[in-house]
């Protein structure tokens, strides 16, 4: 199996002209997390998230804007995540009838213009569990990614989340509660990232829809 890389991302909503407010990557080392700010002052972000994690290496950086977020994440996936060993994962990052991080990432480098940066192997977590695993409760079907990750998971990562639900990161973007905000995407991520590895555990190879995020094929 490929090595996995979670990833999650925070917008400021859904809508095409909504922006990426967070994006984070669980690596096998450790957490990468870039944050914007919209120009605003955000203190030392990386102290206070390192303060709630002691027991996880993470690195956060502040950007002033949205397309110098993203081009940070160019530059990262490029340097640490461009490699024929790594596959990137995320929970209904992008699904065969949708999907929401990798559609909306596309639209937002589309619209600055940027060249789309994740030339790497990419699959979907919520299938696999969706289709492999038993996660009814009360007769439904949990499809959330913290409702999964409470019947499949350990439960250890969601004492890291301040939030109940991903709509309140919108309203700590919006307050500038950076710290926070973070605290959350490392949660999402470390569960995907956790997720990851059980559905790896105890489900095939070949249930992973593996599929290529490269925009162009190469010559050759």
């Amino acid at each position: 199996m490929l090595e996995q890389v979670a990833f999650d991302i925070e917008t400021t909503g859904f809508d095409v002209d909504d922006e990426v407010t967070v994006v984070g990557f669980a690596m096998p080392m450790g957490v990468r997390v870039f944050v914007q700010t919209a120009g605003r002052t955000a203190g030392d972000v990386e102290a206070s998230v390192k303060a709630r994690l002691s027991e996880t290496l993470v690195n956060v950086s502040t950007h002033t804007d949205e397309a110098a977020l993203l081009a940070a994440v160019a530059t990262f996936v490029r340097d640490r995540i461009h490699d024929a060993e790594t596959l990137l994962i995320a929970f209904n990052g992008e699904v065969w009838n949708g999907g929401f991080d990798l559609p909306f990432l596309r639209s937002r480098y589309a619209a600055r213009e940027m060249a789309w940066p994740f030339d790497v192997a990419y699959a979907d977590v919520l299938p696999v569990v969706s289709d492999r695993f038993n996660t009814t409760v009360d007769g439904e079907e949990q499809r959330g990614l913290a409702a999964v990750y409470e019947l499949l998971g350990d439960g250890s990562h969601s004492d890291i989340d301040p939030f109940a639900d991903s709509a309140a990161a919108v309203t700590a973007f919006e307050e500038g509660r950076f710290d926070e905000l973070v605290l959350h995407n490392v949660a999402d991520i470390l569960r995907t990232q956790a997720l990851g590895r059980v559905a790896e555990r105890y489900c095939g190879k070949a249930e992973f829809n593996v599929k290529s995020l490269t925009a162009t094929r190469k010559p050759g």
